[in-house]
C-alpha cells in the first residue's frame, strides 16, 4: 500500500510518522511539500519557541476550540496531550509547563520540536518529496464510489492506494498556506465552509500613538454588542496596543469567537462592537475609589496629569484623562467626587469601538475549511472520497490560543494516518 501525504507542517509530519509506525514493510509513505522544508509554520508558532500542546485535561481542549469542538472528541482520544510530550521525549526533547497551562521545549526552541518530527521520519524512512507542487488529486469513479488512485505533481504522478490532506488553512501565506488544498478538495465534491481568519489582531477605529507598543498584563477584556447589549466574549490575561489597534492572546481568541459571530461585519461597519478593558481588575470599584483617593491624597497639589504615575503605566495616562473628561491641569485636591466617578468608570472599562480584523495572512490560524459533516470524525477519511483523508486546519475546526491548534494538527494527523483503507 502506498500513503501520500500533501503537505509537511505539523498535521502532515505526524500523519506521516502515524502511517510509517503502522504499516506493513512492503508499504510506502510519503509526504509531497511544495515549500523547502517541512514545518515552515511550526518554527514561527509562540513566538518561535513552540507551544506545543497544553497540560489541560482532553475535555478542555473541546472547551477551547470554539469551531466544531465536538468533531474532535474521537481523534483528541486517540491521540492525546500526552501522546504528543510522549513522542517529543522518545526523541530527547524534554518540556516545561508555563502560566496558561502552556507546554513549551525546554529549550525554548521550534527548531528542536521540528527536529524531532524530521529525526522520526528518517528513522521510519519516509520519501519527502520538496519544492514540488501537487496540481491534482487523481480520483477512480464508478457507479458505487468514488476512489483515490493516485496524485499528480509539477514533477511527476504518484500512484497512491491513500491520500491524506495536509495543506493547512490560508494564514501566514509564506510558510506555505496558500488554500490549494481547498480546490483540490472542491474538485473532488467537498464543501467548503467560508474561510475567514482567526486568532488575528483587531483594528479600532481610535488609535492612540502614545498607546502604540504597550503591553498589558493581568486585564480582563469584555467584547459587547452593543445593539443586542450582549456580552461576545469575556477573558483575562494579557494584550497589546499596536500601531492599527489591539492584540495579544486574550484579543487573539476573542477573535475565534467574534469571526463565527452573526452579521459581525456590518456591526463593525455600525460601531456595534466595542471592546472594554478593565485596567484593575483585582479592585472593586469600592477598593479603587480608596486607593484612588489615597493617591490623591500624596499628590494633593499636583495638577490631575502628574498624579496617575502609581496608578497606571506612563503610555496610558493621557488616554484614560481624556476618557475621563477630567481637565488634565486641574489640582488634584479640587477634583469633584463625580469627577472621581467617572475616573473610576474609565479604570473598569476601557472602551475602543472594534474596526475590522486584520488580513487573514496576519491569522495564526485559519477560520472555515472541509464541511465536518463530510468527513468520518472516527478515521478523518472523506464520506464522498475512499481513501482521500484530511488532518489539520484544512478541516472546519479551530481553538484559541495556547497550544490547542498544534494539539488539533497532531491528532487528526495520527488518526489520518494510523488508519487502514
Amino acid at each position: 500500500m502506498k500513503t501520500v501525504i500533501i503537505g509537511g507542517g505539523p498535521a502532515g509530519m505526524m500523519s506521516a510518522i502515524s502511517a510509517a509506525e503502522n504499516r506493513s514493510p512492503k508499504d510506502e509513505v510519503i509526504i509531497v511539500e511544495k515549500m523547502n522544508m517541512l514545518g515552515k509554520k511550526l518554527l514561527i508558532t509562540g513566538k518561535g519557541r513552540c507551544n506545543i500542546t497544553s497540560s489541560l485535561e482532553m475535555e478542555d481542549f473541546i472547551k477551547n476550540t470554539p469551531g466544531n469542538g465536538m468533531f474532535l472528541y474521537s481523534s483528541f482520544q486517540q491521540f492525546t496531550n500526552k501522546d504528543i510530550i510522549r513522542f517529543l521525549k522518545k526523541q530527547g526533547l524534554e518540556v516545561k509547563e508555563e502560566r496558561g497551562s502552556r507546554i513549551f521545549p525546554i529549550t525554548d526552541k521550534s527548531t528542536d520540536v521540528l527536529n524531532c518530527f524530521i529525526n522520526r521520519l528518517k528513522e521510519l524512512k519516509v520519501k519527502i518529496y520538496l519544492n514540488e507542487n501537487v496540481e491534482q488529486i487523481i480520483t477512480q469513479k464508478t457507479e458505487e464510489e468514488q476512489k483515490v488512485i493516485g496524485i499528480k505533481t509539477n514533477k511527476r504522478k504518484i500512484e497512491a492506494d491513500k491520500v491524506i490532506l495536509a495543506t493547512g488553512g490560508k494564514s501566514y501565506p509564506l510558510t506555505g498556506s496558500t488554500g490549494e488544498g481547498y480546490k483540490m478538495a472542491k474538485e473532488l465534491g467537498h464543501t467548503i465552509t467560508e474561510i475567514k481568519p482567526s486568532l488575528v489582531p483587531l483594528e479600532t477605529y481610535e488609535v492612540e500613538k502614545e498607546l502604540q507598543g504597550l503591553s498589558l498584563k493581568n486585564v480582563k477584556i469584555q467584547l459587547k454588542d452593543t445593539s443586542k447589549k450582549r456580552i461576545i466574549y469575556e477573558d483575562f490575561g494579557e494584550m497589546i496596543f499596536t500601531h492599527f489597534g489591539v492584540s495579544g492572546p486574550t484579543i487573539l481568541s476573542s477573535s475565534a469567537h467574534l469571526v463565527r459571530y452573526k452579521n459581525i461585519e456590518n456591526l463593525f461597519k455600525e460601531r456595534k462592537i466595542i471592546l472594554k478593558i478593565d485596567l484593575k481588575p483585582a479592585l472593586s470599584e469600592e477598593k479603587l475609589n480608596d486607593r484612588i483617593l489615597r493617591d490623591f491624597e500624596e499628590e494633593k497639589n499636583k495638577q490631575f496629569k502628574n498624579s496617575l504615575n502609581k496608578l497606571l503605566p506612563q503610555k496610558m495616562i493621557n488616554s484614560v484623562i481624556k476618557k475621563s473628561k477630567i481637565d488634565p491641569q486641574k489640582q488634584v485636591n479640587t477634583i469633584t467626587k463625580q469627577e472621581r466617578t467617572r475616573l473610576i468608570e474609565v479604570l473598569k472599562g476601557f472602551e475602543l469601538e472594534i474596526k475590522k480584523f486584520r488580513p487573514i495572512e496576519e491569522a495564526i490560524i485559519t477560520s472555515g475549511g472541509i464541511k465536518i459533516k463530510e468527513i468520518n470524525p472516527k478515521t478523518m477519511e472523506s464520506k464522498k472520497v475512499k481513501g482521500l483523508y484530511f488532518a489539520g486546519e484544512i478541516i472546519d475546526v479551530d481553538s484559541y490560543t495556547g497550544g490547542f491548534n498544534l494539539q488539533i494538527a497532531y491528532s487528526t494527523g495520527y488518526v489520518a494516518g494510523k488508519t487502514k483503507i
